[in-house]
């Protein structure tokens, strides 16, 4: 839905508008909790205790979901019925507006224009250069709370941090949620009912839920972790579609011991009993197939194209991250040292955006783009203007590796630039990213000591 009026328009165009929003508002009052038909409701007081010899995980999502009529659902939380399972998966969005730019040189800033607001939808605002609207993306163990208004999506991070998401957008709040209610059995909760989501640590009568873990092979190295294929399927109950010579054909997870690329549309699928199917015209295999997320613990998480995919063996999964793993971002500090030779130091805003450790880097290589959290980064050096030095840029981790990345992403021209909060400074210096020689990151003990901005 457009929110934006232009100037000089009338209320009654504005109301008009209304219309489609006020009506949202209306079937939201409507009951929509589903019950699943595929899987029995639990009507005990509490959640269903683990079978005997039954390994309890603490790495799914739980917590406690509240509606717009005050009723409350808690237990195992799976976004969307099939999809985000764990603590380690992220949620999504689009940031309502960049709480940086002001800090940006005048003639790059987007022109504020004068909002009219009704009943919490803003019409009118910023208009002019998209340079700094963002995206929102966040491991669910770094979140306390998502709170749904009309308009906006309220997102507080463990450390307190707040985010505005633009409900209009595509986020993952339209997914809806099914919770694992001890009371209730297994609800499904349409987005336009939920009001506020707590998460919290996952139960110890929760009972453990096998996810994908495995190595997954690809042009320029291997990536072992937990998994979701195809951007969703991330627990070995889950099925893979496709057609094989005898037709359509669904396997669960649990029966596969690995799927290797064939072609541009098929994949070989060999069982855990030395079967082998070719499996093609799906989206879970072939060129339809949207990549393969890998929670490697050396990068945080990567996603491998369909492209650059080769094959995957799955594994066995130890102990996966629980919500107590996920510890509070810190503000981001170091230095930023100039192709001049200028260094400045003190509290860092990366491309008018990720400003805290739990924040990520986004760049890609050959088909494989790098999801890395600040909190894993020692320093960036960014790829060397055409005609004078490197291509790639180069970014390395606190663990000693280091990585070459193709200049894209968080790495590529469209970075905004660095802000640095000198201590005791209430302005900040603004670098162009065409300007930046390097970026070295404060460590734990040092970013301690400063302060927000």
């Amino acid at each position: 839905m457009s929110r934006t009026i232009k100037a000089g328009g009338l209320l009654v165009t504005a109301l008009a508008l209304l219309g489609p929003a006020l009506a949202a508002c209306d079937s939201a009052l409507e009951e929509t909790v589903e019950r699943t038909a595929a899987a029995p409701a639990n009507t005990s007081a509490a959640p269903a205790s683990a079978e005997p010899g039954t390994q309890l995980h603490a790495d799914v999502l739980y917590g406690r979901v509240t509606t717009i009529d005050g009723a409350t659902y808690e237990g195992r939380l799976r976004w969307g019925r099939d999809q985000e399972a764990a603590w380690s998966d992220y949620y999504n969005g689009t940031k309502d507006e960049n709480r940086w730019a002001v800090h940006a040189p005048a003639a790059e800033r987007p022109a504020d224009r004068h909002r009219l607001e009704i009943f919490g939808v803003r019409f009118g605002g910023s208009e002019g250069s998209n340079k700094f609207e963002r995206q929102f993306m966040a491991r669910f163990g770094d979140i306390a709370r998502i709170e749904a208004h009309l308009a906006e999506v309220q997102v507080t991070l463990k450390s307190g941090t707040t985010f505005q998401l633009d409900r209009y957008e595509a986020g993952d709040i339209d997914d809806g949620v099914r919770v694992w209610d001890g009371k209730r059995g297994v609800v499904d909760l349409d987005a336009r009912r939920i009001r506020t989501i707590e998460f919290l640590p996952t139960a110890a009568s929760v009972t453990a839920v096998d996810r994908l873990h495995g190595t997954v092979r690809a042009r320029h190295g291997a990536f072992t972790g937990f998994i979701q294929w195809n951007r969703q399927d991330g627990e070995r109950a889950d099925e893979l579609d496709g057609r094989s010579a005898e037709g359509r054909v669904s396997l669960h997870y649990d029966a596969i011991r690995s799927i290797a690329r064939q072609s541009r549309d098929s994949a070989l699928v060999t069982l855990l009993d030395g079967r082998e199917l070719v499996l093609s015209g799906t989206g879970d295999v072939g060129d339809g197939n949207l990549g393969v997320y890998v929670d490697d613990p050396r990068y945080g998480r990567v996603l491998v194209s369909w492209d650059a995919f080769d094959r995957i063996d799955f594994s066995a999964a130890g102990r996966g991250a629980a919500y107590g793993d996920f510890q509070p971002g810190r503000a981001l500090a170091g230095s930023v040292t100039t192709r001049d030779g200028r260094r400045l130091a003190g509290r860092l805003v990366y491309d008018f955006d990720e400003s805290e450790t739990t924040e990520t880097l986004d760049a890609p290589l050959l088909g494989v783009d790098y999801t890395i959290p600040f909190s894993l980064i020692a320093s960036i050096a960014p790829a060397g203007r055409e005609g004078s030095g490197a291509r790639r840029a180069t970014v390395r981790l606190r663990g000693g590796e280091q990585l070459e990345l193709e200049p894209g992403g968080d790495l590529g021209e469209g970075n905004a630039g660095m802000l640095v909060f000198a201590e005791g400074r209430k302005e900040p210096d603004y670098i162009p990213w065409a300007d930046v020689a390097q970026v070295e990151f404060d460590g734990p003990a040092a970013t301690e000591h400063n302060s927000r901005p």
